[in-house]
């Protein structure tokens, strides 16, 4: 049941308000309306499930069947194990073919719609619809109380009143979506602590000392980056202002300023891969030898850069040696990254150690849950993000439902 511009409402009271209509607050909100809790979603889009419509590419990564807990950024990386253990990656794909949902596997567990997101966003509604939700659309949340037992929310020139309310708007990635930070302020208002937010899973910058990679904007090449410990082998993409594609979004969750990135160019390649090309051939040079494994005009500036010019016959084994360990381990020094706006996702958030992880509840305040990307919980890139909305959701639907907190 839609209302807000077509308003439409029982008289009946609620028993959960929830704000945000993305991923996680409809999921959380067709599981307790389907067990009897009268429920209240608000957003303030004007239609629901916007940043599910545009990803990816349109046919959403809805889950990643490679879930568990390690793959998820937190300052406490034990608290995801409760929620995705008890809701899986195969309990989504089963209710996404209860829906005659066709879909498919890319790579690395990453699985999409066949045919377009609206699927899965009409797969959610429909599911809210079972369970007699309702969905006040394109309506500013004014102001939000706590007072004798009940969460009272201003919307509009109108109150709505409920003993629950759930935090689900999410976190300030993709601000031209409507995406902000009033999850933040609203935990805070409550008394629940917040970990800095920051983009992830967002392209990196590169400074003017590093123009001439600029230069190299489209080329695309399989890698291995590092930040730290972490580590991921998939595609590099070098775009005018600096790094992207997926190996790089991947890391930038783990990057902080100042940090090196570093790219290994020839995954898999022995480190004594110049010193055989020499005896072998010994007429290349390193310019071809790189262009031999990658594409040629990033093979071109890589032998600039390193400066070992000539026939391999006339390059010491040393410089050769230095040349192959570069070559798979080169240091870039981003000087940022493109910010909230193309971030794919927010690391940081509500704090964990304000919530509990079996319900999603607040520690402190009766009543009040925070679900999904509003929480510190972070996946990585390839379905991982909508599966905590899920498991996140879930388990504070099941806690809504039971009574529990």
């Amino acid at each position: 049941m839609v209302f807000g511009k077509r308003r439409i409402k029982t008289s009946l009271p609620y028993d959960v308000i929830i704000l945000g209509a993305g991923a996680a607050g409809l999921f959380c909100a067709q599981v307790a309306g389907q067990r009897g809790r009268r429920v209240l979603v608000i957003d303030h889009a004007d239609a629901p499930g916007k940043k599910i419509l545009i990803s990816g590419g349109g046919r959403c990564n809805f889950t990643n069947t490679g879930t568990t807990p390690e793959r998820f950024l937190s300052a406490n990386p034990h608290f995801a194990k409760s929620a995705l253990s008890r809701y899986t990656p195969a309990d989504f794909i089963a209710l996404v073919e209860s829906h005659g949902i066709a879909w498919h596997e890319k790579t690395l567990g990453q699985l999409f719609c066949d045919g377009s997101a609206k699927q899965i966003v009409n797969l959610l509604l429909d599911e809210c619809a079972r369970g007699r939700v309702d969905l006040a659309l394109g309506e500013p949340i004014r102001a939000v109380a706590h007072a004798d037992g009940q969460f009272r929310v201003q919307v509009g020139i109108r109150t709505e009143t409920a003993p629950a309310l759930v935090i689900a708007t999410g976190g300030p990635s993709i601000p031209k979506m409507g995406a902000t930070g009033f999850a933040y302020d609203l935990a805070r208002q409550f008394g629940l602590k917040v970990v800095e937010p920051g983009p992830a899973l967002v392209p990196l910058t590169l400074g003017a000392d590093e123009a001439l990679f600029q230069s190299l904007s489209g080329v695309a090449t399989e890698v291995v980056a590092r930040c730290g410990k972490a580590a991921f082998r998939e595609a590099a993409l070098f775009t005018h202002r600096g790094l992207s594609g997926p190996a790089i979004l991947q890391v930038s969750s783990y990057w902080r300023h100042g940090q090196p990135i570093g790219i290994d160019f020839l995954p898999g390649q022995a480190l004594d891969w110049l010193v055989n090309a020499k005896r072998a051939q010994p007429r290349s040079t390193l310019r071809s030898m790189i262009g031999s494994a990658l594409p040629g005009r990033l093979a071109e500036v890589l032998a600039e850069r390193i400066g070992a010019a000539g026939e391999l016959a006339n390059v010491p084994d040393r410089l050769l040696s230095e040349a192959s360990a570069r070559l798979r381990n080169w240091q870039f020094v981003p000087n940022g990254s493109e910010g909230f706006a193309k971030a794919e996702v927010t690391v940081g958030g509500i704090a964990t150690d304000g919530l509990s992880s079996q319900t999603m509840a607040a520690r402190t305040v009766p009543g009040l849950y925070a679900i999904g990307e509003a929480v510190d919980v972070t996946g990585w890139l390839g379905g991982y993000n909508f599966q905590w909305a899920w498991a996140s959701g879930h388990a504070a639907g099941m806690a809504l439902a039971s009574g529990r907190a």
